[in-house]
């Protein structure tokens, strides 16, 4: 019969060199175990949802949608990414120190292109607000193409060189057998910082600010304007309201993300540490996770066409010939 203190070990056969579990009491861990499971599933499985519905629909291929598109890919990953942490919900890492090196590029270079995509929507939207007569010399879809591989490509790059170290020599920062650490110099931590999050915001926020304020004003301009408007004018001011309603959604996204996102980096400013080892630390960073399973959801709710093309995901039209022509606007 096992001792306790074999029980309390990641590794038992390792006795002295195994790592020890966090001590939670068993209902906590099978409520976070529960409750984790279910957010991965539900991110993954919405923001799958997203992907075959920009990528199929003919109708939906605008630089706004790619966009989505990329930021869908980017949550869809991140859902995937939670089975990691959902297994080391007892402190204990048991897929060896190649996976640990793997897991830290992957989920960095994953949240860092989604923070980028985040930039990209909202100077997407500033453009279309608030100089609409330009946006479709400036924003083109194959210029979007570019800027979403930029972002992404940047993101691995940069984190691949940020823990070169840390993937060279595997597991040498480990104080015992069942731990996944990385160390991450000074400089490095702090040009992250700034890009990962104190830059982002700062252009996010000043741009929906301005945006905001051309949209209200906007808004006031067609209501007084209204009964004079002559069939002409028609589909230049329905043009207008269509990206005010893009403009309004997807600074939802935005500020939801921005609620998610900020307690973490917040107590990354602090100099805390942000592992799983406390009840808090496990709160921000899987609300830091949580963001990848709103977006979805928040499309549902404003974006008609995505409700129409789940039916057609899940009731088998998708599979008829010429579906992806299908008029789903």
């Amino acid at each position: 019969m096992e001792s306790l203190e074999e029980t309390e070990l990641c590794f038992p056969q390792l006795l002295n060199a195994s790592c020890r579990k966090m001590p939670h009491p068993k209902y906590v861990s099978m409520l976070i175990y529960t409750i984790l499971s279910i957010i991965c599933v539900i991110t993954a499985s919405l923001n799958l949802l997203v992907i075959i519905s920009i990528s199929h629909y003919k109708k939906l291929h605008t630089p706004t949608n790619l966009l989505l598109l990329s930021l869908g890919v980017s949550d869809f990953s991140i859902g995937l990414l939670m089975v990691f942490q959902i297994l080391s919900i007892d402190g204990c890492w048991l897929l060896g120190d190649f996976v640990c090196g793997f897991y830290l590029v992957l989920d960095y270079t994953f949240t860092s292109a989604s923070i980028g995509t985040m930039v990209l929507i909202s100077i997407d939207r500033y453009v279309a607000i608030c100089y609409p007569m330009h946006y479709p010399n400036m924003i083109t879809y194959r210029r979007t193409e570019i800027c979403v591989s930029i972002c992404w490509m940047s993101s691995l790059i940069f984190h691949c060189i940020r823990f070169k170290d840390n993937l060279k020599h595997m597991g040498m920062y480990n104080s015992c057998y069942g731990e996944c650490v990385v160390v991450i110099d000074y400089v490095s931590g702090i040009i992250d910082l700034f890009f990962s999050f104190l830059g982002p915001v700062t252009v996010i926020v000043v741009l929906y600010m301005r945006v905001f304020v051309v949209a209200v004003f906007q808004a006031r301009a067609m209501r007084v304007h209204t009964k004079a408007i002559t069939l002409q004018f028609s589909v230049s001011i329905i043009t207008k309201k269509s990206e005010m309603k893009a403009a309004r959604t997807l600074g939802v996204v935005v500020v939801v993300f921005l609620i998610c996102v900020c307690p973490y980096f917040c107590v990354v400013l602090t100099g805390q540490d942000t592992t799983l080892g406390s009840t808090s630390s496990a709160f921000i960073i899987n609300l830091f996770y949580f963001n990848s399973c709103l977006n979805p959801l928040i499309y549902a709710c404003f974006y008609p066409w995505f409700r129409k093309t789940i039916r057609h995901i899940i009731t088998l039209q998708i599979l008829k010939p010429d579906s992806c022509q299908s008029n789903i606007l």
